[in-house]
């Protein structure tokens, strides 16, 4: 780093401490960076953002009460200036096309290597749109091809069908005699596929689309 170049001031959005304390230690102790603050949620995270204007705020999506995208939302909403670098575990379409629609600079996931995490700091400190290579390739993937979404398959029609009915997943598993583990994968999936991020959606989803017809119950 070249001494005229200016400190990084960071917040760091994330419901848990031990995560918060790692990342606060790490640019701590590296040049050129300066912690401001760390909030425990994303409401918190707005009234941080709004009273520190941090350049860049590392953001969480999965949080209690106010998450990360709803903080992303309003903190666009509000005009804050801090850019949003999100670094989450999940990097599904559910979650990554909203955040990034939401305003989101970049989309990290939390097994990035130490100096991937800093060079990406410092490039979305510059406003440069930085992200995950397993994000990348869903994003070119659905570029490339524009509504063609990967079809559902035949077990997940009947995991959503079932789910439609009222069913909850250990119904659903004792129904179509798989594990209850096994359900909650299909759900995840399905709600890749579907651009959703839980069960109600997924279903409203499914059957505006036409995947799923009244009167099915199981």
């Amino acid at each position: 780093m070249n001494a005229d170049d200016p400190v990084i001031r960071l917040l760091i959005a994330d419901d848990h401490p031990i995560v918060r304390d790692g990342l606060s230690g790490m640019f701590a102790a590296t040049e050129g960076f300066e912690v401001l603050g760390e909030a425990s949620d994303g409401a918190e995270a707005v009234r941080m953002a709004r009273a520190l204007t941090p350049d860049v705020i590392l953001m969480d999506l999965r949080m209690p009460g106010t998450d990360g995208l709803a903080a992303i939302t309003e903190l666009k909403r509000l005009g804050v200036a801090s850019r949003v670098l999100v670094l989450t575990t999940y990097d599904t379409d559910s979650y990554v096309l909203p955040a990034i629609e939401a305003g989101a600079t970049g989309y990290l996931l939390k097994d990035a290597p130490r100096e991937d995490l800093l060079k990406a700091v410092r490039a979305a400190a510059t406003g440069a749109s930085v992200l995950a290579p397993s994000v990348a390739s869903r994003l070119m993937h659905r570029v490339r091809t524009p509504g063609g979404e990967e079809p559902i398959s035949q077990r997940e029609r009947e995991v959503l069908e079932l789910v439609a009915a009222g069913n909850s997943n250990r119904e659903v598993a004792a129904k179509l005699f798989i594990s209850e583990a096994t359900v909650k994968t299909h759900l995840l999936h399905i709600y890749t596929k579907l651009g959703v991020s839980d069960r109600a959606a997924a279903v409203a989803e499914a059957f505006h689309r036409g995947l799923l017809t009244p009167g099915k119950p199981r």
